[in-house]
């Protein structure tokens, strides 16, 4: 087995802080391959659910759109994501995102990592 290949089955999924209709499945972070400067996830969400309006204090995030299509507010703009589009929540900024498909996957990835930390979130 691999140090550092890790598969989304093998991964029990959480819901998130902040969020609704929401399972993650955490990829790469400290505990799966020893990762300290960045984190990356898989992000399933239902039908007119996603992330509530928060910041992550020190914290980068950028998300891609896997499957489906969701609606994102970040830094004072509005817009709508589809499969293949990547948009960045600049650390501190507030940011949310509501799928507008059936449902969605999106990877998402945090430097350094957040780790569902509820003191690196801000609401």
């Amino acid at each position: 087995m691999s140090k550092f290949l890790i598969r989304q089955q093998d991964v029990t999924p959480y819901s998130p802080a902040n969020h609704t209709g929401t399972r993650n499945f955490r990829l790469i972070c400290p505990e799966t391959v020893g990762a300290t400067q960045l984190e990356m996830l898989i992000g399933e969400v239902e039908r007119g659910k996603g992330a509530l309006p928060h910041a992550h204090p020190g914290i980068e995030q950028a998300c891609y759109m896997l499957e489906g299509t969701a609606h994102v507010e970040v830094g004072g703009e509005s817009f709508e994501m589809g499969p293949g589009d990547a948009c960045f929540f600049p650390a501190d900024e507030m940011h949310l995102v509501k799928v507008t498909s059936e449902r969605a996957k999106i990877m998402v990835m945090y430097a350094p990592p957040y780790l569902e930390n509820p003191a690196k979130a801000r609401t």
